[in-house]
Formats: structure tokens, C-alpha cells, sequence
């Protein structure tokens, strides 16, 4: 019912977006005569606020066409490789010069988290220039028929081991928050079996491995709410008009919402700098908050299966630091690994995932020799300055470039 009620608010809304869009064009382009009225700028800016309130925010698009190697620039085309009923393996596609030996082959695991995968979209490009780059790009439940059956956290697992299988020996794996659980479930799988398809080394960054350590808002509201909450709470049913109609889902409009009341004041204080910004012209700033919400706004629903298996299993329970999580029978303990280089990275500021979070898996994969493992604090980094931004670019980065190399 909730998720009918959303869409009718959002029928509701989208004359009013689409009226605020052409009023703050009609205000503020230079072939307009009422774009030279001397409050136009001031309605101009509280149309594209309001519309921007209202609009409805789809999919963005990886916006990678090139990156630089040795200086020349090379084009790079985003392209599906592998097709799974709720996530495709994408790989950019890039030529390297003929005198180059090959990069490492990266696989990036974006989080299934509210957020689709081009919010990794700094992270990909900088990793580029070296590395031979696939990211799982997942697809919105609400567009998964239901004859595809659920999506629970262990096929979140197989799907890694799918994908790392595929892509062969030699091949690192990047993990990014929430996903660094699965990935490090899967390569434990994979190690109990031998599998030849065993990463060469994993990156784990500001992920929940072990929230008992320094718990955040987040891991709080996961211990203080009951299960059942959970489940009668937030989980909906996919409305008519979507191809997964009747789908069990967490819904992408309360994540957000989710995400919003985590720091009410900070998104407030963006918005009305983001009015004064077009009131001064400054349209730097301006576009910059543009780019950043078009994307933050920009949400998918998720399985329910899968967000219950993890408030239960990573939150609640706490499975893989203790020990007691097994997939199809089989225990997944990862000291089991052996032949796989681990680096934890934590970012001092993050607020999603506490620090000593992600550095527990150096403790769990105790099989590692000590020579080939090692963890690095980000200072005065927030959760999305580990993989974006400025310190990430330029220090956090290289840092893996160096690893990946050693490893």
C-alpha cells in the first residue's frame, strides 16, 4: 500500500517538475525577455530548486568515454560481458598502446546498497589508467520479473564466484562497504575447494565485516529493531506498472529517505547554498550540486530476501566474525584462504562503517602470512572519500595501484 501511495505522489508531482523545469528556462534563458526582469534571477532559482525537489530521478549513465594512459587519450567503452538476472558483469573497454604490457584485470564490486553502480563512477575512472577494469552493475528489482525467483544473500555470493570464475586466475577483487561480506564469503568458498579462480588479492574498503567493532547509527538501527520490524516495515510489494510486479522489495524511495534523516541539516544547507549559488551566478557550484544529487537521489530496490539475509546475518548475528555462517551446508570460514593478498582500507570519519569494521578481516583470514597483508586508515576521510574525491585520487588510489602490483 505504501509503495501505491508513492507512486501517486509521484503522479502528482511530475506536471509540477515538469512546469518548474520550463518556468526556470523561461526566467533564465538569454533568449527570454523575462530573463531580463529584475527579480528573474530569484524565480528563476526557486523553480530549479523546486523542480529538482520533484523531479524523479532515473538511472545516471557512467559518463566514461576516455581515460589517459602514458599521456595518450584512449577511449573507453562501458559494455556488458556477462548477463545474470539481477546484475551485469560490465567491463570498460580500452585499447592500450601496443608496447604496453597488460594491466592487472580489477574486479569491482559495487554495493547493493540503495544506490546503483555509477556511484563508483570516480573509482573506475581512477583506476583506469592501469588497471584492466569489470564492476558489477546490479539492476533494480523492481524491474526483475518475479519468474526469476528471489535473491537472497547467498546467490549475492555465488554471483562473485560466478564472476570471478569467468574473469580467471590472476584477477583482484575490489570490494566497496557492503559488499566486501560476500566477496570475502565467496573467495573463502572458493579457497575451501581449491578453486584455481581464487583472486590473486582482495581490497576491502570501509565495509561491515564486523560490527561489533566501533558501531555506527547504522549497525545501531540494525541491533535495536527486532527482525520481524524489518520485515513488516519496510518490505513492500512492487506496484503493477514495473516489470517485477508483485516483487517483495525494499523500496529505493524509503532508503533514501533512509539516507536523507541520517544528516536532515546537511542536505538543507546544500540545498539553499545551491539557491544562492544561482542567485550569484556561480555556476560552478551550481552544476557540482547538480551532478552530486542527480546521482545521490538516483535510488533501486532491493530483494527483499537479500536485505533481510543481511540485517540477520551480518548485523544481527554477526555470522562471519563468529564463525557460524554456512551457504548450502558448507561453513564459510575465512581461514581457509591462503594464497590471497588482503588489504583493508577504513576512512578515520566514516560514519557508515565504523573503524576496525573492515580491519577485522585481517584477524579472520588467519591464514594469510602476516608478509603479505596489511591495512590502511584514511586520514580525515569520510565513508565517500574512500572511493571518491580528492583523497581518494590521490592517495588512496595509488596506494591500491602499488598492492595490486605486489601481489
Amino acid at each position: 500500500m505504501l509503495y501505491d501511495l508513492h507512486e501517486l505522489q509521484r503522479a502528482f508531482l511530475n506536471p509540477l517538475a515538469r512546469f518548474t523545469d520550463s518556468g526556470s528556462l523561461l526566467f533564465s534563458h538569454p533568449y527570454s525577455p523575462l530573463a531580463y526582469t529584475p527579480v528573474s534571477r530569484h524565480i528563476a532559482a526557486t523553480y530549479e530548486l523546486v523542480h529538482r525537489l520533484g523531479k524523479d530521478y532515473e538511472k545516471p549513465q557512467w559518463g566514461i568515454d576516455h581515460t589517459d594512459i602514458d599521456g595518450q587519450q584512449i577511449p573507453v567503452q562501458p559494455r556488458i560481458v556477462l548477463q545474470k538476472s539481477f546484475c551485469n558483469l560490465v567491463r570498460f573497454v580500452r585499447e592500450t598502446p601496443p608496447d604496453r604490457p597488460a594491466d592487472p584485470r580489477v574486479l569491482l564490486v559495487a554495493p547493493l546498497s540503495g544506490h546503483h553502480a555509477t556511484l563508483l563512477r570516480d573509482t573506475v575512472r581512477a583506476l583506469l589508467p592501469n588497471h584492466d577494469v569489470y564492476i558489477t552493475d546490479w539492476i533494480d528489482a523492481r524491474m526483475v520479473h518475479v519468474s526469476h525467483g528471489p535473491f537472497h544473500l547467498n546467490d549475492y555470493v555465488y554471483y562473485v564466484k560466478e564472476f570471478l570464475e569467468y574473469l580467471g586466475p590472476d584477477t583482484h577483487v575490489i570490494s566497496v562497504c557492503q559488499p566486501t561480506v560476500p566477496v570475502l564469503a565467496a573467495v573463502s568458498l572458493m579457497a575451501a575447494e581449491d578453486n584455481p579462480c581464487q583472486p590473486r588479492s582482495m581490497i576491502m574498503m570501509g565495509g561491515p565485516i564486523d560490527t561489533r567493532e566501533s558501531p555506527t547509527q547504522v549497525n545501531r538501527l540494525a541491533t535495536t529493531k527486532p527482525y520481524s520490524w524489518f520485515e513488516d516495515t519496510v518490505i513492500h510489494r512492487v506496484p503493477a506498472r514495473y516489470p517485477g510486479a508483485g516483487r517483495r522489495v525494499y523500496p529505493g524511495f524509503l532508503q533514501h529517505a533512509g539516507f536523507v534523516a541520517m544528516n536532515p541539516d546537511r542536505h538543507m544547507k546544500s540545498h539553499y547554498d545551491f539557491y544562492l549559488d544561482l542567485l550569484r551566478g556561480d555556476d560552478n557550484d551550481a552544476e557540482s550540486h547538480r551532478r552530486f544529487y542527480d546521482e545521490y537521489n538516483a535510488v533501486l530496490d532491493l530483494p527483499a530476501e537479500f536485505y533481510l539475509d543481511t540485517i540477520r546475518i551480518v548485523f544481527q548475528e554477526h555470522r562471519l566474525p563468529r564463525k557460524t555462517w554456512e551457504i548450502d551446508g558448507v561453513l564459510v570460514d575465512p581461514a581457509a584462504i591462503t594464497k590471497v593478498a588482503l588489504l583493508t582500507i577504513e576512512g578515520e570519519l566514516d560514519d557508515i562503517s565504523g573503524l576496525g569494521q573492515t580491519r577485522a578481516a585481517l584477524k579472520l583470514c588467519s591464514g594469510i602470512p602476516a608478509g603479505r597483508k596489511q591495512h590502511y586508515t584514511a586520514d580525515g576521510c569520510g565513508h565517500y572519500g574512500i572511493f571518491s574525491g580528492r583523497r581518494w585520487r590521490n592517495g588512496i588510489c595509488p596506494r591500491i595501484a602499488e598492492f595490486i602490483r605486489a601481489a
